[in-house]
């Protein structure tokens, strides 16, 4: 029955499925965003004003309140600061005099007039009828020109001085000093701001200044009294009607120059009260706001207020942080797995069982720095980033085990990545997420590669020593560079930290167990315990089954020392040579290191029997393996020490006996797989080579050197090595290596004499240097000299 049938659902969906990874990276991130996500920090209250409060509550963090009355006067303080602007229109004062010289020239220019159908020619202007007749014709023509209506008599009066330059002149004088001084429509209005003064904008440069002296500048009313005094020395000597007329004129002329700008100035002290922060008075985290059994007032009420909209504000914003957390997690997490599958295939990222197993150290790993941090109280400021905190978190947390644990199992490179992984998320449930993703990177890379070559107990606590001394060492530094060197913050990071280090050791040791049990893990300590020869697995074989057991002591040494030369795991190979076998306790006499009795019982089995039951050796051993639970890597060396190589010997007694065409080679090939790892390969030559010595009847070292490289052709030949990562130069390694052990095992001993021969040499000389003879019938006289002997000593 296929054993895959017999899982129930769920086991079979966590060890088949291809769909896991995809669920168990959307669980990681849907888990981690809750992590991450801020705590309830207090409920909704509904007090009203006057009511009776039931249980205190105190404030869960720091968060400000806005004194509104403070604020409205600071704002209010400020929009009175703000000047009033007043436009200043230079350009006004020129336009005036340019109008007033047009309107003179339209007079003064009468060459020729149309009236009533005559023609008033120049030597008739002579005559005043005819001159003020033409200039009251063109009055209107003056008054639109000029802007204003002068009255008739003053307009008579410039006729009567025919319109003259020098009157024309004294006009333009006083206008344009009266202008030019500045005039204002109110000046009441105007000196209201003479304390502070106003700012005064020149319309055509935007240009603006500040003036204190508001009296200089004259109001409507005072700037039409100034035309007389400012025109008295202008007019000094002018007929009396001729300065009549040009003071009304200029009167008249006189328009105000410096306006207020209202709207602007309204928009700017809004802008001033704008600029104006708020003012606000600190709760701290732990202080009481309402006490059971008093009254609430609209202080309290605001104060609730205040941390409730604080508390809601972030929580929006950590819903916008998390959903791009979560997209970081996602490619983080896709990217690792992209990454170590194409820098390490040998790195089963892919399984299931692994990818299981790093996401539940991920988590392991999470919850305990989420815990820490709840027991801890929330508003930590830690040594880094902060003041000087009661306890000093992240230096105190052993999550560097995660690392260690992951190298132990899958190797560096993939604790590397966990390590850089746990980093950047641990690192985030912190308020000071930078310094402590450095620190956790740190520290869990430098403890996974400690830890690597694990293969005794002790190295837990030595690994956890040295992570203790890093703790300190980067407590030092990044205390120094956030500027915290207070003493005490600097003894509890050195005493956290080292602590950490010691507990993060001890806590791998107790961990690996526990995952080599659940996930069925093989890490060096439990090679190192499957090796003692004192095994029951290991002593059974040595009784039901001693040639299988010598055979496979040798397999053992020659994987060792091989795996040893081209990089792989010695302890791994030998191992692996010890177990590889182990399928021959079921019809150990089957096998023909194990026949003593020199009966060959395959001598009365067909080629195809005898076939099928050396192939069942693998199915029986695979059994034996997880019945003795010897780890996965074991197991598949079992599968796979003969790939899918010939068992050449039956194969061609079948050929013998059937012929060639009524023989299938393919029923007379190990069912694979082929070896997919370099121990895995390195323990089929192995297997080939020790038993093949066996067959050499003078195995002197240049039989050895010619038998195993005719081996190792053959099997590569035969594409039994395809799909494992050993090359050309690890062949001729491991050749070499076993030419040098077989070499060393079969190597030629002096033979012994029954009796030694003196021959009047010296009694004492060693045996291995004296010749050994060899009598022709020895058995008979061995018999004979040995009648006192034990007769059935070692026989059946």
């Amino acid at each position: 029955m296929n054993p895959k049938t017999c899982l129930t659902p769920l086991i079979r969906f966590l060890v088949y499925s291809r769909t896991l990874p995809v669920f168990l990276m959307l669980l990681v991130t849907a888990l981690y965003t809750l992590f991450i996500f801020p705590n309830p920090e207090m409920s909704e209250f509904t007090y009203q004003p006057g009511d009776v409060v039931q249980a205190d509550v105190k404030a869960s963090r720091d968060f400000f309140i806005e004194d509104r009355e403070a604020t409205a006067e600071n704002r209010q303080q400020a929009a009175d600061s703000v000047r009033t602007l007043y436009d200043h229109d230079r350009a006004l004062s020129d336009v005036l005099v340019n109008r007033v010289r047009m309107a003179m020239d339209i007079p003064r220019s009468l060459d020729t007039v149309q009236t009533d159908g005559l023609t008033l020619e120049q030597s008739e202007r002579d005559d005043d009828a005819a001159f003020i007749q033409a200039a009251n014709q063109v009055k209107d023509r003056f008054d639109t020109v000029l802007g204003v209506q002068l009255s008739t008599e003053h307009y008579a009066a410039l006729i009567r001085d025919r319109f003259s330059r020098e009157t024309e002149d004294q006009i333009c004088r006083i206008l344009k000093a009266i202008m030019d001084n500045g005039v204002v429509s109110n000046k009441e209005v105007l000196l209201q701001r003479f304390d502070t003064g106003i700012v005064l904008r020149d319309i055509d440069t935007q240009k603006e200044r500040v003036v204190y002296t508001l009296r200089k500048f004259y109001g409507l009313d005072q700037s039409k009294a100034m035309v007389r005094i400012l025109g008295e020395p202008v007019l000094e000597g002018v007929h009396y009607a001729t300065l009549e007329a040009v003071v009304a004129c200029v009167q008249l002329l006189i328009q105000p120059n410096i306006t207020m700008n209202l709207s602007l100035t309204k928009e700017r002290a809004a802008q001033a009260a704008e600029a104006v922060k708020p003012v606000l008075y600190k709760i701290k985290a732990g202080e009481m706001l309402l006490r059971e059994g008093e009254r609430v007032t609209p202080l309290h009420l605001m104060k609730l207020k205040a941390l409730s909209t604080e508390v809601r504000s972030k929580t929006v914003d950590a819903t916008f942080r998390n959903i791009g957390m979560a997209g970081l997690v996602i490619l983080i997490l896709t990217g690792s797995c992209m990454v170590l599958r194409q820098t390490h295939p040998h790195i089963q990222i892919h399984q299931n069982k692994d990818i299981l197993f790093l996401v539940s150290l991920l988590f392991l790993c999470l919850g305990a720095a989420k815990i820490t941090l709840l027991i801890t109280a929330a508003p930590l400021t830690g040594p880094i980033g902060g003041s000087p905190p009661s306890l000093p978190i992240p230096y105190g947390l052993p999550i560097a085990a995660g690392a260690m644990t992951v190298s132990l199992f899958m190797g560096f490179e993939a604790a590397f990545a966990f390590a850089l992984i746990l980093g950047l998320m641990a690192g985030s449930l912190f308020p000071f997420p930078l310094e402590a993703t450095v620190f956790f990177i740190i520290t869990g890379t430098m403890a996974a590669y400690w830890i690597q070559e694990c293969r005794e107990r002790r190295v837990f606590i030595h690994t956890g020593f040295k992570l203790g001394v890093l703790n300190i060492c980067l407590a030092s530094l990044l205390n120094l560079f956030l500027g915290q060197l207070s003493g005490i913050t600097l003894l509890f990071s050195w005493i956290a930290g080292f602590v950490a280090g010691i507990v993060a050791g001890v806590v791998t040791s107790g961990i690996v167990p526990l995952v080599e049990l659940l996930f069925d893990y093989t890490t060096d300590i439990k090679l190192l315990e499957l090796g003692n020869p004192d095994k029951p697995l290991l002593r059974r074989l040595m009784i039901k089954a001693p040639g299988t057991y010598n055979h496979s002591i040798i397999v053992g040494t020659l994987a060792e020392a091989a795996a040893a030369e081209v990089g792989a795991n010695p302890l791994m190979a030998r191992v692996c040579g010890y177990y590889h076998d182990i399928g021959k306790l079921k019809k150990p006499h089957y096998f023909i290191e194990n026949q003593t009795d020199g009966k060959n019982r395959h001598d009365k089995l067909a080629p195809s029997m005898s076939a099928l039951i050396l192939t069942e050796h693998i199915k029986n051993g695979v059994e034996t393996a997880r019945k003795y639970k010897l780890g996965k890597p074991v197991i598949d060396t079992i599968q796979q020490h003969h790939g899918t190589s010939v068992i050449r010997f039956f194969y061609e007694k079948a050929r013998k006996l059937k012929g060639d065409q009524a023989v299938n080679e393919a029923d007379f090939r190990y069912p694979g797989p082929l070896p997919q790892t370099r121990e895995a390969a390195i323990v089929m030559i192995a297997d080939m080579v020790e038993a093949a010595s066996r067959t050499l009847d003078n195995p002197t070292p240049a039989r050895i050197q010619g038998l195993v490289q005719n081996l190792v052709n053959k099997v590569f030949s035969d594409g039994q090595l395809d799909e494992c990562d050993l090359t050309l130069r690890d062949l001729h390694r491991i050749a070499k290596s076993f030419i040098q052990i077989l070499t060393g095992i079969h190597h030629h001993r002096i033979k012994y004499a029954e009796t030694a021969q003196f021959d009047g040499k010296d009694k004492h000389e060693h045996p291995d240097k004296q010749p050994a003879k060899q009598p022709a019938d020895s058995g008979r006289e061995a018999q004979g000299k040995n009648s006192g002997h034990l007769k059935r000593l070692g026989m059946s």
